[in-house]
């Protein structure tokens, strides 16, 4: 969702914010807009569209100054524009604030407001809040700080908060609720930010603030408190990111490098997890004994990683005796489940942050339930509210539409898997040491698999012009098929139906003509899903489909049937999806592009969406 970045210190503000929020482009906006205090008085300047625009208007008009905040805009109340662009004002211009979040009760708070004789120039919720810390100033018996205070109490919703006082040049103030805050601890200088990424270039050490907390920076140090003012002694975490990893590395866009990054980081995952001796250890503060007396599992989590979710869901039932559903986090908070303390929960997540999923994890907590989370960001809330926490260990993930995070997570949940069946005896060491053997090979597998990228983009150029395509699959690689149509809509902006390919005559069947690409995942097993795919295959054929396959290699079948065919290597049904799936995001990758779309930054996504 929105950017949020702040600096003091001894530098010139401008050039670091416009720094920062170029870092955290990814996350998706329509505007941007920076604040800076400057000879008495904060100095603004903001534009609609691509951060381009901003740094051409201080090219023309510098800000200077050495404290200052900044935002990118992603639209929720208003329509952008440079006056609905942050920051915004007090009505006497004293007060500055940069938001990422939800005010929902900025309406009635708003007419309170224009009641007392203020005046508002944007349609934002976010408006309210320097009106409101105005107002709290008005008869002098507040500090800033008291006053930030009693404004946050009166807010409902979700906000990470910069804010500027023109009588304090020396200070940026922070609050966090709800939305994802951190504070970058410098040498004699201080940032804020939405997320690391944004200022990995500039330190080494980090707080990751609080829901309820807020935060008061100086060039040479931060205090910490509650709402109500409490000191809080903040933990400082060390930052592991690498600078290089937010940057392009020589790629045409961090999505296609973030592709190529899939192997080493699912070597690195079973480097780390699976032991010299063949084993993998429990996650801390999950016992064996405990796996051996669960008998339900719930995943959830949202957008691809429910994907990941169902993946995982098919392989744990698959290999052990447990019950696993998956459901998504914006539906699973607003319905009824039946949930008891014996529940394993499982959400999904890879910043962390995900709004839905996080109030997932609070309703499964009040219900006693123990919670084990997948995700990639130390520190976020997710890992903080959790019992136990697979990391993912990716990096910065800055490409919108995920990939090498989805795999990661593919992953976790194998080696999940095959723990938990270990423990409770579903699995021998010998069956357990034959998955990892060919768990093994998964790696080089999407290697060889990214290596065919020229032979897919040939294929992606060539079936890019349609308004729609069909992606099916079965068992392991229904996820694969959902999935891999969900790249395709999110980067290339055409329409993608993902199907469990026994569903074809309920339906979808009736859109398949000579002009939609149906792409059908088809690697060859043992079982009889290859026979009923193929089957599936042939009724595209049958009604002039424009059929691409992804086969194993070797299979001469599907070649007879297809317009094209991705070629994959052969592995172990159970961890195909982790290959396959490497295919499709080519494939969707290229397609894009040949659209001429914005691969990284997809119009209307947001990279972490942390409200609902």
């Amino acid at each position: 969702m929105c950017g949020v970045v702040g600096y003091i210190g001894s530098k010139q503000a401008a050039p670091i914010l416009i720094d920062g929020l170029k870092r955290l482009e990814y996350r998706g906006y329509d505007s941007a807009g920076i604040a800076v205090v400057c000879g008495g008085k904060i100095v603004s300047d903001k534009e609609v569209g691509r951060l381009v625009n901003l740094e051409k208007l201080l090219e023309a008009n510098p800000l200077e100054g050495v404290c200052g905040i900044g935002h990118t805009r992603w639209a929720t109340h208003g329509v952008p524009s440079r006056a609905n662009s942050h920051p915004h004002f007090s009505s006497d211009g004293t007060i500055s604030v940069v938001h990422n979040g939800i005010i929902e009760n900025y309406s009635e708070l708003r007419d309170e407001l224009m009641a007392q004789g203020h005046t508002f120039l944007s349609e934002t919720d976010t408006e309210v809040i320097p009106h409101l810390i105005e107002q709290a100033l008005a008869d002098g018996a507040m500090s800033p700080a008291e006053a930030l205070r009693l404004t946050l109490k009166k807010l409902r919703g979700a906000y990470a908060l910069g804010v500027l006082f023109r009588d304090e040049p020396q200070s940026v103030y922070c609050a966090r609720l709800g939305s994802p805050l951190i504070i970058g601890l410098g040498e004699n200088e201080n940032f804020i930010a939405s997320d690391v990424p944004a200022i990995i270039n500039r330190i080494s050490r980090a707080i990751y603030l609080n829901d309820g907390e807020m935060a008061v920076l100086k060039a040479d140090g931060v205090e910490v408190c509650t709402i109500d003012g409490q000191p809080v002694v903040p933990e400082v975490k060390e930052i592991t990111f690498e600078a290089e990893a937010a940057e392009h590395s020589g790629f045409e866009t961090f999505m296609l490098k973030e592709i190529h990054e899939q192997p080493r980081i699912l070597r690195a995952l079973l480097t780390k997890h699976v032991s010299a001796e063949g084993t993998i250890q429990p996650p801390a503060g999950l016992s064996e004994n405990y796996f051996r007396k669960l008998n339900r599992i719930m995943i959830v989590s949202c957008g691809t990683a429910y994907h990941a979710g169902m993946y995982g869901k098919l392989l744990i039932e698959n290999l052990t005796g447990i019950a696993v559903e998956t459901d998504l986090a914006s539906e699973f908070r607003y319905r009824d489940p039946k949930i008891d303390p014996g529940t394993l929960i499982i959400p999904v997540s890879q910043s962390g942050e995900t709004a839905d999923t996080l109030a997932s994890i609070r309703m499964a907590k009040e219900w006693g339930c123990k919670i084990f989370a997948i995700c990639n960001v130390e520190g976020s809330s997710v890992v903080r509210e959790s019992d136990s926490v697979f990391f993912t260990d990716c990096g910065p993930e800055i490409g919108v539409a995920s990939t090498k995070a989805y795999t990661a997570q593919q992953m976790a949940f194998a080696l999940l898997a095959l723990c938990i069946a270990t423990a409770r005896g579903d699995l021998t060491p010998e069956q357990l040491k034959s998955y990892l053997d060919d768990l093994q090979e998964i790696p080089d597998a999407v290697h060889y698999v990214i290596q065919q990228k020229d032979d897919i983009r040939k294929i992606g150029e060539k079936h890019h012009d349609g308004p729609s395509s069909l992606y099916i699959g079965r068992r392991f690689n229904y996820p694969t098929a959902l999935e891999g149509a969900l790249k395709n809509k999110e980067i290339s902006y055409q329409h993608a139906e993902g199907y469990a390919a026994g569903e074809m005559k309920h339906g979808p069947i009736a859109l398949i003509n000579e002009s939609l690409p149906v792409i059908c995942i088809c690697t060859k097993t043992a079982d009889e899903v290859y026979e009923k795919m193929l089957s599936n295959v042939k009724e595209v054929e049958a009604r002039s489909g424009r059929i691409i396959a992804v086969a194993t290699e070797g299979d001469t079948e599907l070649c007879k049937l297809s317009d094209d065919v991705i070629y994959v290597p052969e592995v172990r049904d159970e961890f195909s999806p982790m290959v396959n799936v490497a295919a499709l995001q080519l494939l969707a990758y290229y397609a894009a592009r040949a659209r001429g779309t914005d691969i990284d930054k997809p119009r209307n996504l947001a990279k972490s969406v942390t409200v609902e």
